[in-house]
């Protein structure tokens, strides 16, 4: 628990942005794949993006061009730049450190979108 903590999300206006940021340890950054993902209630969590402990990157659907997914290694965190967010992109944020079977899952922290 606590391997994985969230920050920087909140209420935001349709075409705004954002940014999100996990914070993990030295020793996670440097050889987990670091991800983001959404949860919006009475759906399936979805994947946002990951990048590999080697910096590549995937995005899922819902980023659209529109996100952004990086690493530093010497803070050992992992940012989600987020533009032009829309209404359906209200949703709990988590993130997510992955290496083989071993999994870490953060709290999450809330983005809404609204007017």
């Amino acid at each position: 628990q606590g391997q994985v903590v969230e920050s920087g999300g909140g209420l935001v206006q349709p075409g705004g942005s954002l940014r999100l940021t996990c914070t993990t340890s030295q020793n996670i950054i440097s050889t987990h794949t670091m991800g983001w993902y959404r949860q919006i209630p009475g759906k399936e969590r979805e994947l946002v993006a990951t990048i590999g402990s080697a910096g590549s990157t995937h995005y899922g659907y819902p980023a659209d061009g529109r996100f952004t997914i990086s690493r530093d290694y010497t803070k050992a965190t992992v940012a989600l730049e987020m533009k032009n967010l829309q209404l359906e992109d209200t949703a709990l944020y988590i993130c997510n450190a992955r290496k083989g079977s071993v999994f870490y899952w953060g709290q999450g922290t809330q983005v809404t979108v609204s007017s």
